[in-house]
């Protein structure tokens, strides 16, 4: 049996449970818990709902986006922040396009204002959207790409 129309998955990679911990200035002060609960709230507005995953091995990430795999699947379109990751996984590109969902991946910093190696994505090219820098707002963002993407299926 499949969720209702407009479920988005979001997916939280390397380091983003240590948030509010980590340097405000890149991340912000909220907490992993506070960003979700403001990202739920977002989804409601906008008549999704959300469910969340986070993790700091790279192989439970790729499985997490294994198990959206459909059809049928659960969800409707996911969000990525895959940290680091973004930089180099490509085994979380990978498993992404086997997904089949419409994505959209977000960064809390500014990625293309910070060190090189953070300018690449691997995953960019399987996304609808990427938002960078934009802090919490990126996700809100990202929900209403989603939202406009699935359109009247939701």
């Amino acid at each position: 049996m499949t969720a209702a129309r407009g479920h988005i998955e979001v997916l939280h990679g390397v380091n983003l449970d240590m948030l509010g911990a980590r340097d405000p200035l890149h991340y912000g002060t909220l907490t992993l818990a506070d960003l979700e609960t403001q990202i739920a709230a977002w989804a409601v507005e906008l008549e999704l709902s959300a469910s969340f995953f986070q993790t700091n091995a790279e192989s439970e990430y790729v499985e997490r986006l294994h198990a959206l795999r459909g059809p049928p699947t659960q969800v409707d379109g996911v969000i990525l922040n895959p940290g680091a990751w973004s930089h180099y996984a490509y085994s979380i590109h990978d498993a992404l396009e086997l997904t089949g969902l419409p994505a959209v991946e977000v960064h809390l910093s500014d990625v293309q204002a910070r060190e090189p190696w953070r300018r690449l994505s691997v995953i960019g090219d399987l996304c609808l959207a990427t938002f960078s820098g934009k802090g919490p707002e990126g996700y809100r963002l990202a929900l209403s790409c989603l939202r406009e993407t699935l359109g009247a299926d939701v």
